[in-house]
């Protein structure tokens, strides 16, 4: 079977793409594993055609990419609305990171690729990750004058 008409198509294609985008992929993406299918399907031998069990189960396969794909949105789109959530519950909280010993009120936090990284009332700013303690920020209380007459009994 003859692909080079592919081979030369996707390196087209890759030579596009990595043009437009920075990020090197290992793995073929959905619209390579189209063109692979389709090129397969022109170049067959006709005095040999694929069987029909090959072809339900490289259409089997397309199908797996395909929800494999929607899944990944999906998930990224999910992971996305949880941190925007836990951004917006940390403003105004006192925040300690263990790792590090920063700590303090929370003035604004941001969605990171690694997840939420918050900014402190000094100044600093740091990752939540594991060992962030959490705490509402509490003023103290009023300082209410004593009357000296109430103390002596």
């Amino acid at each position: 079977m003859d692909v080079t008409g592919v081979a030369s198509r996707q390196s087209a294609s890759a030579a596009t793409s990595a043009t437009t985008e920075a990020k090197p992929t290992n793995t073929l993406d959905y619209n390579a594993f189209l063109t692979l299918l389709i090129a397969q399907m022109k170049n067959q031998d006709p005095m040999e055609p694929m069987k029909s069990s090959d072809y339900v189960a490289q259409l089997a396969t397309f199908s797996q990419v395909e929800k494999s794909v929607q899944t990944n949105e999906k998930l990224s789109a999910l992971m996305v609305s949880q941190n925007l959530a836990l951004a917006e519950s940390l403003v105004g909280k006192t925040v300690v990171d263990t790792m590090t010993s920063l700590g303090g009120v929370v003035v604004a936090a941001k969605v990171v690729n690694d997840g939420v990284m918050v900014l402190l009332d000094s100044g600093e700013e740091f990752l939540v990750g594991e060992g962030l303690i959490i705490a509402e920020t509490t003023t103290p209380p009023p300082q209410t004058p004593t009357d000296p007459e109430s103390t002596t009994s």
